[in-house]
């Protein structure tokens, strides 16, 4: 498989580390929507790659800053429709989302 997207971001880089994570505009904005046809903004924060398919971490982007509990990274993985579009899909199964957590913590720590 040699189509893999990359946006530009190069995993060596060596710039430190130590700034706020909440910096809003440094994160690609995603808008999904869901069944009911609601549009939801979410801030684009990794991509990850887990035995050959990809994921991507996304935060919702939420209107209410003083709700900082609800703040939940959500990962969906990167899947095609019937029209082989690509859409973002759901994980379904446990165990997959589960190793797929494990692989961003694991590279969330390295900072």
């Amino acid at each position: 498989m040699s189509d893999h997207h990359h946006h530009g971001h190069d995993h060596d880089h060596d710039h430190d580390h130590d700034h706020d994570h909440m910096h809003e505009e440094e994160f690609d904005t995603i808008i999904l929507t869901d069944d009911e046809g609601v549009d939801h903004e979410f801030l684009h924060l990794d991509t990850l790659e887990v035995n050959g398919s990809t994921y991507f971490v996304l935060m919702p982007v939420e209107e209410e800053e003083e709700d900082e509990e609800s703040d939940e990274a959500i990962i969906l993985k990167l899947g095609h429709d019937a029209e082989g579009n690509e859409m973002l899909i759901d994980i379904e199964d446990d165990e997959e989302w589960e190793k797929v957590a494990d692989a961003w913590e694991s590279l969330d720590e390295e900072d």
